[in-house]
């Protein structure tokens, strides 16, 4: 690592882009900073200006100077707060280069948008508040930063005006900000003492800091080499959309994410295996004999292979990872903290796969000491290291060998809100020996042989609600007509297969994960399994669904209130969960997520067990699932 900054430093050749992020903890002069560059820049037109000394009166917190930051606060709580909120993205160039510049928050709270500024960017300037020095935050981002893969940080120690310009402040900075950054693998640190508010060194020198012989903060930004340095990734081309506008053409549409290819090389779809030549490159302005990295393209093949969204084409000598399980950094992004277990969607790269979990929490790390601490979940902005199981194979590489292919988000399947996202280190090979063994006998040959169709039958409620009551009675007139069932009771199966499991929430999802596995292979033999479970949470009664057919799970909600329930008590369970003798109860300090469209809604106020049954019973035959012999 180099700390000199004019080590980094060379003649611009061309004119390129520099993708770079300001980030650092609240209230150091982020958005400041930028708009101090913008205008600095001459990027500012007249009336834009105009604006800004009318907003600066309004909003601004610099007195009656022009605050700079309102440039890019934009949102009316980041003006009435003073704070940034989301992340702020602003272009501008200068004769020797272009810059994409992501202004990222500050507060700990938003450490989400800050990484996600961060995922694309080539270069970060840490900020640093002269008065305050290296803070939690500043470590933090430090951390995501060198995670997220950036090489190059410029440490931009700010307000050095309201320290009287004082050069042992600012080396002292240095010093501490080095010695916790020394392990997290930066290229080059530059550190510029700066004063964004009055433009010290931002784009000329400060006669205020003749001690300081670096380059003013422009010329850095316009002068550093981040390109010779980064080694040519292989080709790798995520496909986005397959383009068929008639029987006569075929191609396949999207980015290069990395390296180059030219018409007639060799290539691989990475999941399948499947070779073939480019036969044409095109674009909207022609064909392109070839592609290169950010070009974006539709690929022709010369032969008709089975190509779709989310597959990725390499070179045979050069093929990405294919698995469907890894190990991954992983930035925890939701109010709602990590489960072990429970299904979430992911996308890596253009490939979206509906169901996959995290299998395990490694460890996770103290963003100020970078200790590998002893978890089982990871809380909103923790960061851990996870493995983690997709239902069908994925292709990716290394976070480390390539950014866009490495990267992934988590998203929660039923809000569609992204919870997570991570790096992957890399593909856990437990499973690369494993196939689907072929049976002789089928889930269709051994339900025609039962003379029915085989469903689960899912019955969910609070305690006490009458669940296994109803599941029971079911049972005996499916029994008496002749049909084959099984009833899976949780109690019954807490007493042996899962009788490891307590009642936290990643044991109550591990519970369902077990039950619904168990459930799936009943199905495949043609049963008609009937399941009793409280099954508090939505996520795992859908993930039970998702393991089988259409149509093959029918999902009972019995509907009892829970004072109902807690006077009928059959087991004295709220009794001692409202006494504080019994912990994590489902409806006292646990939460229950009732069904919003079950299949079958049973409202037991109205209605004995016996009744309700029936009402179950009837709908199956409505279906289809129970037949004559």
């Amino acid at each position: 690592m180099d700390t000199d900054a004019f080590h980094q430093v060379r003649p611009a050749e061309t004119k390129d882009q520099l993708r770079f992020l300001t980030c650092g903890s609240v209230d150091d002069g982020k958005s400041t900073l930028i708009g101090r560059l913008l205008h600095d820049s001459k990027m500012i037109y007249e009336d834009q200006l105009q604006a800004l000394a009318r907003d600066s009166i309004k909003h601004g917190t610099t007195g009656e100077d022009i605050d700079f930051a309102l440039l890019v606060d934009g949102l009316e709580a980041e003006r009435e707060q003073g704070i940034t909120i989301d992340v702020a993205y602003r272009f501008f160039t200068t004769p020797r280069r272009s810059f994409m510049v992501a202004d990222t928050p500050g507060h700990e709270q938003y450490t989400r948008n800050m990484a996600t500024g961060a995922s694309n960017a080539q270069l970060a300037i840490i900020l640093v508040d002269a008065r305050k020095g290296v803070l939690v935050q500043t470590k933090r981002h430090s951390f995501i930063c060198s995670l997220l893969g950036i090489r190059h940080v410029v440490l931009a120690v700010n307000k050095i005006d309201l320290i009287d310009y004082r050069k042992e402040v600012f080396d002292r900075i240095i010093d501490d900000y080095v010695a916790f950054s020394s392990a997290l693998g930066f290229t080059s640190i530059a550190p510029i003492p700066i004063s964004a508010r009055y433009g010290d060194n931002i784009t000329e020198h400060s006669g205020k800091t003749e001690w300081y012989r670096g380059p003013c903060l422009l010329d850095y930004l316009e002068s550093i080499d981040i390109q010779s340095e980064t080694a040519s990734p292989p080709f790798r081309f995520p496909v986005q959309w397959v383009n068929r506008p008639n029987l006569d053409f075929r191609g396949y549409a999207g980015t290069v994410a990395s390296g180059n290819i030219g018409v007639g090389d060799e290539i691989v779809v990475a999941t399948s295996g499947r070779n073939s030549r480019i036969g044409r490159i095109v674009t909207h302005d022609g064909d392109l004999p070839i592609a290169r990295a950010g070009d974006a393209v539709t690929i022709v093949l010369a032969d008709e292979i089975d190509v779709g969204r989310g597959d990725i084409l390499a070179r045979p000598t050069e093929r990405p990872e294919v698995s469907d399980q890894f190990a991954a950094h992983v930035i925890w992004m939701n109010q709602e903290a990590i489960v072990p277990g429970r299904s979430y969607a992911f996308r890596v790269g253009t490939q979206t796969v509906s169901s996959g979990s995290i299998t395990a929490v490694k460890y996770k790390i103290d963003v100020n000491t970078r200790e590998h601490l002893a978890a089982t979940t990871l809380g909103l902005n923790e960061i851990g290291f996870c493995n983690i199981a997709t239902a069908l194979p994925v292709s990716f590489d290394a976070y480390g060998v390539n950014r866009r292919t490495g990267s992934f988000i988590i998203i929660d399947r039923y809000t569609n809100l992204t919870v997570g996202a991570g790096m992957i280190a890399f593909a856990l090979r437990r499973a690369t020996n494993i196939a689907w063994q072929p049976l002789s006998i089928g889930k269709q040959e051994r339900s025609t042989l039962k003379h029915q169709k085989p469903c689960i039958i899912w019955f969910t409620g609070l305690s006490g609600a009458g669940k296994s009551t109803i599941a029971n009675v079911v049972d005996q007139k499916l029994f008496a007509a002749s049909h084959h069932t099984m009833l899976l009771d949780g109690d019954n199966l807490r007493h042996g297969l899962n009788r490891d499991l307590g009642f936290t929430e990643a044991d109550r999802v591990e519970n369902i994960r077990r039950v619904g596995e168990v459930a799936k292979l009943m199905v495949d033999a043609g049963l008609i399994v009937i399941c009793s479970f409280i099954s508090p949470y939505k996520a795992e009664r859908e993930m039970v669904r998702n393991l089988v057919g259409d149509g093959e799970f029918i999902e009972v909600f019995v509907d009892t209130p829970i004072d109902e329930c807690a006077r009928r008590d059959p087991k004295g369970l709220y009794l001692k969960a409202r006494s504080g003798k019994l912990k994590n109860f489902t409806g006292v300090d646990a939460p229950y997520e009732a069904p919003t469209a079950p299949e079958i809604h049973l409202e037991t106020a109205r209605l004995q067990p016996e009744q309700l049954a029936d009402e179950v019973v009837d709908t199956l035959a409505k279906r289809g699932f129970l037949s004559l012999k």
